[in-house]
């Protein structure tokens, strides 16, 4: 009789909780087109010539990846615009991860434009973690260019994602005030007067894009 207590005790202890109200804002098809007019008015349109259209690959729908050049000569890698972090970092020469073997490396002793900043870089993300150093030098998205811009050289990978991933680095999008150290992103940093962006993903590979600046109504 007793244990029958304790585990009806049990029971309703785990049963009993607060119930919070929700409730439902229908958006009508008037107040949707009016939002659509006020932020097309804070934005140019790449239609207009203002923006350049940066094609995106895109990995069963779930990764989508851009080009990104960084260096002189230019050395090219494939990396994730990222909108939740704000860092630029790929893998170095000097990475003897698993994942660094197969993806495409940074080599600053073949770059005229590298400097060396040394500062230790880490970023810890919900799938893993990077480890490296700052270092300094110009980076290209499309026709935007940031010069002697600070980021990441990889040298140490911890996280499965990693190991799956086609990515060779990350481009993060996000404001400064993640930013690690508060490096400056690259989007500030950039040579572009206007610092919008937008993605346009669609289920047709060679429909996905990022326009930069500006959006694409």
């Amino acid at each position: 009789m007793q244990k029958f207590i304790v585990i009806a005790a049990l029971f309703a202890s785990c049963t009993v909780g607060a119930r919070i109200p929700l409730s439902k804002r229908p958006i009508s098809k008037a107040t949707y087109m009016n939002y659509k007019e006020t932020v097309g008015r804070r934005m140019p349109v790449s239609t207009n010539g203002l923006g350049q259209v940066i094609p995106l690959k895109d990995y069963m729908n779930t990764q989508y990846f851009a080009e990104v050049q960084v260096g002189t000569p230019a050395q090219t890698f494939t990396v994730v615009p990222d909108t939740g972090s704000s860092n630029l970092w790929m893998y170095s020469a000097s990475c003897w991860a698993v994942p660094c073997f197969y993806h495409d490396k940074y080599d600053n002793k073949k770059s005229s434009t590298f400097k060396k900043d040394g500062r230790a870089f880490k970023i810890t993300y919900g799938s893993g973690s990077i480890d490296g150093t700052v270092s300094l030098d110009t980076a290209k998205l499309g026709d935007a260019t940031a010069t002697n811009f600070g980021f990441g050289e990889v040298t140490s990978v911890s996280g499965v994602a990693f190991l799956a991933s086609q990515m060779s680095g990350i481009l993060g999008l996000a404001y400064d005030t993640i930013s690690v150290d508060k490096l400056p992103t690259f989007v500030d940093q950039s040579d572009l007067a206007d610092k919008s962006f937008s993605f346009v993903l669609k289920n047709n590979p060679e429909q996905s894009y990022i326009t930069m600046p500006g959006y694409d109504e």
